[in-house]
């Protein structure tokens, strides 16, 4: 499904994501560990071009992103993201920031739509034999309805039907990010991207959120999650990878990952982020 190859990204002099390649198949759970500053957001963001690559590639669904000829907001649309500080907008209703997207898609199509309709309608007049104008079946009412409809299913989805009408501001921190994830799932995405969906939630309203997830991982989702919760990474994820430095420094199923880790700068890294029991056996005291 997602292809990088040779992926680079520099801030400046600094060299964030150093020749970093990986394949992302369909249905996929990938989850990225590592110490702060080892490029793990940045590589997330490098994957719907939220950041610019300065070198390399990213083949989604065989289209190059980093080709300048793409519309990267077509593809976008199949890439669900989520933020670690939720990034609802404070001025919308919950129901209105779910809504947004899927309502702007949905009335920009329908533009297009209506322009190719009247283009074959004016070459028609010239011809003898008619092209076919294709059938609109939507409105502008009719797409809002439909949003609107989602919405409110998705909200009972996550127990927040009663938040729809409420401005973001009144929320706790783990109902703005169920929310923000339910919001990425409103556009049918393909594959959903999450940048430490948990670290700036307070302790309590973690489980909330990685219930979620992990509701969305059993659906079948293909998912990359940045993350530093090491135990749902272990329950989760199909395959993880360690980056340090900002290269893939070993990357595993969870099993071998976190019981059988190759690399010296991994096992440092396990031996202060695991819990005695939870640690690889060699390093058991």
């Amino acid at each position: 499904m997602i292809n990088v190859i040779n992926l680079t990204k520099n801030f400046g002099s600094l060299k964030v994501i150093d020749n970093v390649s990986t394949t992302i198949e369909a249905g996929e759970k990938v989850v990225i560990v590592g110490p702060s500053g080892s490029g793990k957001s940045t590589f997330l963001r490098c994957l719907n071009l939220l950041e610019d690559p300065n070198g390399g590639s990213i083949i989604f669904e065989g289209v190059d992103l980093c080709d300048l000829k793409v519309d990267i907001n077509e593809h976008r649309r199949k890439m669900g993201m989520v933020f670690q500080h939720f990034n609802l907008f404070n001025n919308l209703t919950v129901k209105k920031n779910i809504m947004l997207a899927p309502v702007m898609i949905g009335c920009r199509k329908l533009r297009s739509l209506k322009r190719k309709r009247a283009l074959i309608a004016f070459v028609n007049l010239f011809r003898k034999n008619k092209l076919e104008l294709p059938e609109i079946k939507e409105t502008r009412a009719s797409i809002k309805e439909e949003a609107e409809r989602n919405a409110m299913r998705l909200l009972k989805r996550i127990g927040l039907e009663e938040k729809a009408n409420v401005y973001p501001s009144t929320l706790s921190g783990g109902q703005k990010q169920r929310i923000a994830i339910i919001r990425a799932l409103a556009m049918n995405p393909k594959v959903m991207l999450f940048d430490e969906p948990t670290s700036a939630l307070d302790p309590e309203m973690v489980g909330e959120v990685l219930q979620l997830i992990r509701e969305v991982a059993d659906e079948g989702m293909t998912m990359v999650i940045v993350t530093h919760e090491m135990n749902f990474a272990r329950e989760v994820g199909t395959r993880i990878i360690f980056m340090n430095e900002g290269r893939i420094e070993e990357e595993n199923t969870p099993e071998e990952f976190f019981q059988n880790p190759k690399s010296p700068r991994l096992k440092e890294f396990l031996s202060k982020v695991l819990s005695p029991s939870s640690r690889p056996k060699e390093q058991t005291v």
